[in-house]
Order: structure tokens, then sequence, then C-alpha cells
């Protein structure tokens, strides 16, 4: 079986999960349809801007139809994502501006399916506008309840909001709901780090590896907060079994090497102070200051002989 990207499954899931009854009758049937199986298709290769001129005629063939443009908002926002890896800023927000756009529609046009709400934070997430993001995944939250999604989406809101309590509790709401998405153990564990709950995040990193042993990036994090705790003994191997899997990692070469360096100094004996040589009692400002007492000596004794009459004079014979 065909596997799908990230995108087409964002849609097909979208679908099934969160569209209410009577979207399937309602998506206009013959050419809506037909454009949309060619939209996918294109979507699988990447090929955003094919894609979004299919969805195009989706939506003009069934105009009221929310999911037209919930297909077309998300290849938007797929054609937004790859314009900024691009490096073409004016394009990506071109893109993720249209792509806000089209789940508003949806929203107008379905205000009761927390679907377009959920959709346009991911898009506002993308645009790094987390209060828009925020309001509109408690609104997905209100009126679709529990939901694994929209607890991880809110938990990315909050993280950028540099709110990482909340952020803790989003991600593990999420994980109660789906314990099998890796992200949200990844989130949680750097929102903890962030909260200098370093044990914390030592845990989820683990969970990830027991479910993928082989996951460089677990390794390399674990590694980083390890080190942040001064175990650098567990650091090292965490380093070393990461560069296992991708021994030209620059990056994770110059971390171990600051961890074997701070456990080699850590675990170095103590040294043996060196000996303070004993002070000499003729040092320089010694000698000064006594000259300087001995002139002052001499300077009183004259001062005080001074006009005296010389005593051997008086006894001289004239």
């Amino acid at each position: 079986m065909k596997t799908r990207t990230a995108l087409t499954l964002s849609i097909l899931l979208a679908g099934m999960v969160f569209a209410p009854p009577g979207y399937a009758k309602r998506r206009g049937g013959g050419d809506a349809d037909e454009h949309r199986r060619k939209a996918l298709e294109f979507v699988d290769q990447k090929q955003f801007d094919k894609a979004i001129e299919e969805f195009n005629k989706e939506v003009e063939a069934a105009p009221d139809n929310p999911e037209g443009y919930r297909d077309r908002g998300t290849a938007y926002r797929g054609a937004g994502r790859v314009a900024a890896a691009a490096g073409d800023g004016p394009a990506s927000a071109a893109r993720f501006n249209s792509s806000v756009t089209d789940f508003t529609k949806m929203i107008e046009l379905s205000p009761k399916s927390a679907v377009g709400y959920l959709e346009r934070a991911q898009t506002e997430l993308a645009q790094i506008q987390y209060d828009a993001a925020l309001n509109d995944l408690n609104k997905a939250l209100e009126l679709k309840g529990e939901d694994a999604l929209a607890y991880k989406f809110r938990g990315f809101a909050y993280i950028g909001l540099s709110q990482w309590d909340k952020a803790v509790a989003d991600f593990t709401a999420s994980i109660q709901k789906d314990p099998n998405d890796p992200q949200n153990y990844d989130r949680r564990a750097w929102a903890n780090r962030n909260l200098k709950n370093l044990p914390a995040a030592i845990e989820d990193y683990s969970l990830i590896l027991q479910k993928d042993p082989n996951s460089e990036d677990a390794l390399v994090k674990r590694g980083a907060t390890y080190a942040g705790m001064l175990e650098y003994d567990k650091a090292i191997a965490d380093y070393q079994a990461a560069l296992k899997l991708k021994p030209d990692d620059y990056d994770t070469v110059q971390r171990m090497q600051y961890a074997q360096s701070q456990l080699a100094a850590k675990n170095a004996p103590p040294a043996t102070p060196t000996p303070t040589p004993g002070g000499s009692f003729l040092t320089p400002t010694k000698i000064f200051f006594a000259l300087i007492i001995l002139v002052l000596i001499a300077a009183i004794v004259r001062f005080m002989t001074r006009g005296k009459p010389d005593q051997t004079s008086s006894t001289r014979i004239r």
C-alpha cells in the first residue's frame, strides 16, 4: 500500500474523525470528487501548486462544501512550508494567508465543526501566531471535547508562548489520548527541561527510546539532559550510541568531547598545593620604611641638640 504524505493523512484523518454527518453527500460528487482525487495525487508528489489548481476546481464544482476549503487550505499550508524551507519568505507568507482564508471560509460554512479551528490553528502555528492559534485550539476543544491533536497543538502554542507548565499539562493530556505519538513525549521533555525538571525530561526521552531504540535525536537530547544534570558518564554513553547511528554529526561529536572533558576534570585527583615560600624578613618595602625611620630619628636628634654648649670646650685651658 502506498504511503501518503503527512499532508494527505491530515486531510483524510480530518475528514474521517471530525466531519459531521452528511458531509459525504454534500461533496457535490462528479467533477468535485474527480478533481479532489487528482489533487491528492499531486499532494503525494509534493506538487502543491498543481494540487491547489485541482482543489480550485473542486471548490468551483461545490462552492458550499466546507470540505473543499479544508482540502485547499491544507494544500496552501503545505506549499507555504515548502516556500519557507526554500527561504522564500513572501511566497510562504502569501500561501499561509491563503490557507487561513480557506479555513476561515470553512468555519463560516460549518461553525459547529472543530475541524476548521484545528486546521486554521496549525497554519497559525506555522506563522508563529501563537495567541491566534491558542484561541482557535480552545474553540476546537470546546466543540470537540477531549481530543489528542487539539491538546498537542495547543501544547505547541504554549511552548511558543514560553508557558512551560501549561505545555506539559497539554502534552500529558494528549499522551493519555494517544500514547503512541513520540512527538508528545519529545515536546513535553523540552517543556520540562525549561522548567528545570530534568529527571522528567529523561523519563520522556527514555520512553521514546523504548519504542524506538534507534532514535538518534532522542539519544542526543537525553545525553544533553544528562550533561545538564552533571551525569557526564551517562551523557557520553548516549552520545556514543547516537554517533553509531549518525557518525558524521559534528554537533554530537562536540557535545561528547565536552562531556568527556568535564568528566575527566570531575574525576581528576585533587592537585597537590604548591608550597608557598616563606616570606623574607628584609623585603624592599621593609627596608624602605626602616630607612625612613632612621632619617626621622637622625633629624629629631639633630633638632634636640642644636644650640647646646659644647661640653669639651668648657674645660679647655685658655
